[in-house]
């Protein structure tokens, strides 16, 4: 996205843009609510959501007329609400493709921070979590985190499976791969694989419940471990999916090079992440690299040309990249 929607050359454009947190907030606290799984049942009236929701009911009509003025719900001539077709496809509770989870921990995790951002530019600190260890001994913030992971991931499976041929390859490791929600996708569209997954121990239960609820449990085996002090296990083909961009360039060097030692020769690691433009123009992508800032140590999105540069000093060869979903870029290099 290199354009934004937004009238900055006048005092009004300007304001609705300062405001639009406003809108995003009331999004995020319907999701919060499970206002559109309540909607997704039947059309319902203010009085039956606020008895159903467990509300006070001050200001639910004017939130409920938001909600439809951002084109998330339609109102009948009864005032009766129900989901607009968006909403009824993406933000109901457990239907395939919903980016709710996604929501829920952009509402817990990036939303409070976003409130620092001042600070974060004042000292280049981040202003939540950076022990992901310690998150991971937060019940809440780990289920959060789990839930963003699944929303991220969603339908990149069958496209990764679509931009690279798998064809020759016996097994596949998701390096930070959380509960496998990317992994299941990629063994439902190749059955043939083997499915290996890295990440924290604490991650593991997660792992082993998701891949039972899949039907996957003898085709995929979780790794604990620490990419950075432990080596990553062998495998035809690594994928390192929103991974890169939580690290400075120098580690980011460091597990380009702990790649290339784990891959199978003639494999190859796919690379996914919100990478920038050369232009550095486009809106959501640079918004995630604000993400990185509020978030992590020393992390930030980069260029294909960066990328490419340190894998090429990593040994790898054949490198190419391409759109691979409405935000992420895929680059895909290959190990002589």
């Amino acid at each position: 996205m290199t354009a934004t929607a937004w009238d900055t050359g006048t005092a009004a454009g300007i304001l609705r843009l300062g405001n639009r947190f406003c809108d995003a907030k009331a999004l995020l606290t319907a999701v919060r609510l499970d206002l559109f799984t309540v909607l997704d049942e039947g059309p319902a009236d203010a009085e039956e959501l606020r008895v159903r929701l467990g509300l006070h009911g001050r200001g639910l009509t004017d939130f409920l007329d938001l909600l439809t003025a951002l084109g998330l719900l339609r109102r009948d001539e009864g005032r009766r609400y129900r989901n607009a077709e968006g909403a009824a496809r993406f933000l109901v509770s457990g239907r395939p493709g919903a980016v709710g989870g996604f929501l829920r921990g952009s509402d817990l995790n990036l939303y409070p921070v976003y409130g620092r951002l001042a600070e974060a530019l004042r000292t280049g600190e981040p202003q939540a979590y950076t022990d992901y260890t310690g998150m991971l001994d937060d019940a809440e913030a780990t289920g959060a985190f789990v839930r963003m992971m699944d929303g991220l991931t969603q339908g990149l499976g069958a496209r990764l499976t679509e931009a690279h041929d798998f064809s020759g390859h016996r097994s596949v490791l998701d390096v930070g791969g959380c509960r496998g929600g990317l992994l299941g996708q990629l063994l439902t569209a190749r059955p043939g694989l083997e499915g290996h997954v890295f990440d924290l121990p604490q991650l593991e239960p997660f792992f082993h419940e998701h891949m039972a609820e899949l039907g996957r449990t003898g085709q995929a085996v979780f790794h604990p471990g620490d990419f950075f002090r432990d080596p990553l296990p062998p495998a035809d083909v690594l994928v390192l999916g929103h991974i890169l961009h939580d690290w400075d360039p120098a580690q980011r060097r460091h597990l380009l090079g702990k790649a290339f030692d784990a891959v199978s020769p003639g494999g190859a690691v796919l690379i996914y992440d919100r990478m920038l433009g050369e232009r550095r123009d486009d809106t959501e992508n640079l918004v995630a690299s604000l993400n990185m800032l509020l978030v992590t140590d020393g992390g930030a999105e980069y260029t294909v040309a960066e990328l490419t540069a340190e894998a090429r000093d990593a040994g790898f060869t054949g490198i190419t990249h391409r759109p691979l979903a409405a935000f992420d870029t895929l680059v895909v290099a290959r190990k002589p």
